[in-house]
């Protein structure tokens, strides 16, 4: 059922009823993996046995429709004496009611088509929408992204009334090059990866080769680029599959070519910034935004976020500092040869790709001459990159909307953390950003944002965590405590397992990475280990399934903060959360609309915003 939409005052209602489940909860969500034995955490925050959570969570509608038994001394499941879960089904209902979905607050995709062209002369598509199929050349992710956000942004385009579009983190730049091509929109591509940047100038130059058939079917379909057909619009169109394909055989030969060097020896690395709390500063590099997200964390990253399905998590790319003024102006030179090279052709095409680090006081007209009203859009921008594209949005004049979609919840810097790593004091962060959750100085915590990061469909559609790493790791913990003395490293040591063959094989590879004495334990003491802590597995599992049903909440709490900020603006008129996108596709689904009031002036940009507001 669709949702209403939501006014400030809803919105505020809907955070404190999270806020309440959270503060009973966010102690499980807290929990770190890699302390699951030594800290006894099951003991913990449980009264009830493995069996029981894992057997309420495979049965999960069963059980709330047969739960009959009435705790007066719980709060969502959890006692208030021993502040321990004994009620299982308690708290899974609870989480489910408190998800996202559960609030229905969102809107569907199709329903903001909708609205959005309530008074508009875009053509529409087929009620039940299209959906591409993917064929041999095709990621089915990628596309499935692409081609949802793309209509969502020319439909705002469109609505608004320009035709400019400015893609914050776009990485390779596959959805710049769908939106230019096909909806013929002048995009402007900021990444602040060089590499990425030149990759999506290449790609680019290769795609303009297809759009002289494009071109044609456009003209025979008799109408301008501004406004596609239905024809046009449907993915059994030759034209648009033909973009599609060339667009997902790029993200699969990348994709290979990255499953290469991964299992090649060194291969998989990334940048260990990437993954410690990013640093409290004014300046936050744009990340990768449109990189194609298919291989999990490894050695730099969390064992709990490595440990996850392949997709579970956005990989990030590397941070970038902020650079010298030499850096800045060889960039410049950079950018402008590039928009001499990406001029329009006589079809329209338009992408400009440019490289540059983003921030809520960024000049948008330094990097961008020909700057008109625009919509600013982001898919997939990292940890403090997506509040800063609304930051952006709300702050400059000419930004007449944003559909931001982000991802990498453990990457955001959060103002009220005590137990956060800051870097000097810093007067922009990621989270809150609404003005009624900071008065309220409310925090989550790292490893609630990691869970955050959990994908609940696609555990419940059987792609589950890869419990047994999770596991070697926790039992590594334990030795580490046991023999070393060091509960904690300061070198990583998840893509150990890949390279296991057994626990024993892990435990001396791990001593290696880590340059500890492994003459200490002989292969039967590691084995002991092993042997002593496999019959308590259940209880790793059990506990960070629970952690699954907890993450919708979490997330919802971060996405509800950013849409409450932007209804708190007075000169945003329209406002809302969307899923864009399958959460079993794409796990990050969830986009954050806005179109600004009309102004003073009266521009034809915003006469055009108006009808919806």
């Amino acid at each position: 059922m669709e949702c209403s939409l939501r006014g400030l005052a809803d919105i505020q209602r809907l955070i404190d009823e999270v806020k309440r489940f959270l503060s009973a909860t966010l102690g499980v969500a807290n929990a770190h993996t890699v302390e699951f034995y030594t800290h006894d955490v099951w003991s913990q925050f449980m009264s009830v046995r493995p069996e029981e959570v894992l057997s309420a969570v495979s049965d999960h509608k069963g059980a709330l429709e047969h739960n009959t038994n009435e705790v007066s001394n719980t709060t969502y499941g959890f006692c208030h004496t021993t502040k321990r879960l004994v009620d299982v089904q308690e708290l899974l209902k609870a989480a489910e009611s408190l998800s996202l979905p559960g609030l229905r607050v969102c809107m569907s995709r199709d329903g903001l088509l909708q609205t959005l062209r309530a008074t508009n002369t875009v053509s529409q598509l087929a009620e039940e929408g299209a959906v591409l199929e993917p064929d041999e050349f095709m990621n089915s992710k990628k596309s499935h992204e692409v081609q949802s956000m793309s209509e969502v942004v020319a439909c705002l385009a469109r609505r608004c009334g320009v035709n400019q579009v400015i893609d914050v983190g776009s990485g390779k730049g596959y959805l710049c090059s769908f939106l230019s091509l096909r909806y013929g929109l002048h995009v402007y591509g900021i990444d602040s990866s060089s590499s990425n940047t030149h990759g999506a100038q290449e790609r680019n130059r290769k795609l303009r080769r297809f759009s002289r058939a494009y071109q044609r079917h456009s003209r025979a379909s008799g109408v301008s680029r501004s406004e596609p057909t239905d024809s046009e619009v449907r993915i059994g169109s030759n034209a648009s599959d033909t973009v599609l394909g060339v667009l997902e055989h790029s993200v699969n030969l990348e994709q290979n070519a990255a499953e290469e060097e991964m299992a090649s020896p060194g291969g998989g690395k990334h940048n260990a910034a990437a993954s410690a709390p990013m640093a409290s500063s004014e300046v936050h590099p744009v990340a990768d935004g449109n990189a194609d997200h298919s291989q999990p964390c490894t050695e730099t990253e969390d064992p709990f976020l490595s440990g996850l399905s392949v997709d579970a998590v956005e990989v990030t790319s590397p941070r970038v500092h902020e650079l010298s003024a030499a850096e800045r102006e060889r960039r410049k030179r950079e950018n402008l040869e590039r928009k001499a090279q990406n001029r329009p052709d006589r079809g329209g095409m338009h992408f400009s790709p440019l490289t540059s680090y983003v921030t809520p006081q960024t000049e948008l007209r330094e990097l961008i001459s020909e700057l008109e009203d625009a919509v600013m859009v982001g898919l997939h921008t990292c940890g403090d990159l997506a509040a800063s594209t609304l930051s952006m949005f709300v702050a400059k004049q000419e930004l007449s909307s944003v559909c931001s979609v982000g991802c990498c919840y453990h990457l955001l810097t959060e103002e009220h953390d005590p137990t956060a790593t800051q870097d000097g004091v810093s007067s922009v962060y990621g989270f809150p950003m609404s003005q009624y959750l900071r008065e309220q100085s409310w925090f989550c915590g790292r490893n609630a944002r990691m869970s955050a990061c959990l994908a609940l469909e696609r555990v419940s559609v059987g792609q589950g965590i890869q419990m047994e790493s999770l596991f070697y790791r926790a039992v590594l913990h334990v030795i580490l405590r046991d023999h070393y003395g060091s509960h904690k490293s300061e070198k990583r040591v998840g893509n150990v397992y890949s390279k296991a063959t057994s626990f024993v094989d892990y435990v001396q590879r791990a001593l290696h990475r880590l340059e500890l004495d492994g003459s200490k334990l002989c292969d039967s003491d590691i084995q002991d280990y092993y042997d002593r802590y496999t019959p308590r597995m259940a209880e790793m599992h059990a506990f960070n399934m629970l952690k699954v049903r907890l993450a919708p909440c979490i997330e919802g709490l971060i996405i509800l903060d950013r849409l409450c900020y932007l209804k708190e603006q007075e000169d945003i008129g329209f406002s809302a959360v969307v899923q864009l996108f399958d959460p079993v596709l794409s796990p990050r689904c969830y986009a954050v609309v806005g179109v600004k009031r009309p102004c003073p002036s009266g521009t034809t940009a915003q006469q055009a915003v108006n009808p919806l507001l």
